[in-house]
């Protein structure tokens, strides 16, 4: 862990101890655990959402060509619906 022994953490605890007193150090080992608790929560949703995201972009493109596939029949019969209806829609006059 950062290239931190046993001997150096002891010293960094001891001058913590000194520095901060002894009724007011496991206060802020409490703190610190929440705070280090919500910046790996945090970090694990932001990871989450990148994630989510990158196979929301990679869904994306396959989705548009599958529904141009799809939809281009449906094009085809309602133009050739609609061009063999044209000659049945015209009147003819009555002859007098």
């Amino acid at each position: 862990m950062f290239g931190i022994g046993m001997p150096e953490l002891i010293i960094i605890l001891v001058i913590a101890l000194l520095v901060i007193g002894p009724h007011k150090l496991p206060e802020l080992a409490k703190s610190l655990g929440k705070g280090l608790a919500e910046f790996k929560k945090a970090s694990e949703d932001f990871q989450r959402n990148i994630q989510e995201e990158s196979r929301k972009a990679e869904e994306k493109p396959a989705a548009p060509a599958e529904q141009a596939a799809s939809a281009a029949p449906a094009e085809h019969v309602a133009a050739a619906a609609a061009t063999n209806t044209q000659p049945a829609e015209k009147k003819v006059p009555p002859q007098a």
